[in-house]
C-alpha cells in the first residue's frame, strides 16, 4: 500500500474514535458537553483565526475535548508549548496529553476558571478559546466565566466562543466590552456562529 494511502487509512479511524468518545461522553453527561460530535474543521478554523499567532502569551482553550479546535490552533501557527488546555473529562485529558505532549493540560472545571488557571499561567493570556456549552448554564455563571477570562487575558485580547444558538451566549451590551460575531458557519453540523469579546 502506498505511504499516502496508509497515512489516510490511519487518520480515518482516529476521527471515528473521537466521534465515538464524544457521543459516549454526551450520553453519560449531556450538559457537560458542548456538542454531540467534535467541532467541524471549518468551525475550528474560524475560531482559531481570532488568535494572534505573533503574540507571546499563553493561549487558553476551555473544553478542548478530543482536540478539534486545538488542531486548528496549531495549524494556524500557535506553538504547542503556549497552549493551556482546561478539560473536565479525565479520559479526554489523557488523550490530550498523548496528542499534545508539549501543551499544558489541566484537569479542572473551566466554569471555575480562576481556580483552574491559578498555577497554570506565567503571563497574561493572548486568547481564551472556549468550546464550553455556555447556553446550558445560567447567565450568572456565563458572566462569571467571562469576567474570570478577562482577568487572565492581556488587555484587548479575545475571548472566543462558539454557539449553535441564534442569540449570543453572552449579552452584547456588557460595559467596556466590544463584541463581534462571525458569519454563521453553515458547513458545521449543526450550524454555529463564533462570538468574540474583548475588553479594552
Amino acid at each position: 500500500m502506498p505511504l499516502q494511502s496508509s497515512a489516510r487509512a490511519l487518520k480515518k479511524p482516529l476521527r471515528l474514535d473521537d466521534e465515538v468518545r464524544f457521543l459516549r461522553s454526551w450520553i453519560e453527561k449531556p450538559l457537560h458537553m458542548g456538542a454531540v460530535m467534535p467541532s467541524g474543521k471549518l468551525l475550528a478554523r474560524t475560531m482559531a483565526q481570532y488568535v494572534d499567532i505573533d503574540s507571546q502569551g499563553p493561549v487558553v482553550e476551555l473544553g478542548p475535548g478530543t482536540g478539534a479546535i486545538t488542531n486548528a490552533l496549531i495549524e494556524r501557527g500557535v506553538d504547542q508549548k503556549r497552549l493551556v488546555l482546561v478539560e473536565y473529562n479525565p479520559g479526554f485529558c489523557a488523550l490530550l496529553r498523548d496528542r499534545y505532549p508539549q501543551a499544558k493540560v489541566m484537569q479542572a472545571d473551566a466554569y471555575r476558571l480562576r481556580d483552574a488557571l491559578r498555577e497554570a499561567l506565567d503571563a497574561p493570556a493572548s486568547a481564551v478559546v472556549s468550546g464550553l456549552p455556555l447556553v446550558t448554564k445560567p447567565m450568572q455563571i456565563r458572566l462569571r466565566l467571562i469576567r474570570d477570562a478577562f482577568l487572565a487575558l492581556a488587555p484587548g485580547s479575545p475571548f472566543v466562543q462558539f454557539t449553535y444558538s441564534v442569540a449570543p451566549p453572552i449579552p452584547k451590551s456588557l460595559p467596556g466590552v466590544s463584541t463581534e460575531a462571525s458569519e454563521r458557519v453553515w458547513m458545521n453540523l449543526p450550524p454555529a456562529r463564533v462570538w468574540v469579546y474583548r475588553r479594552g
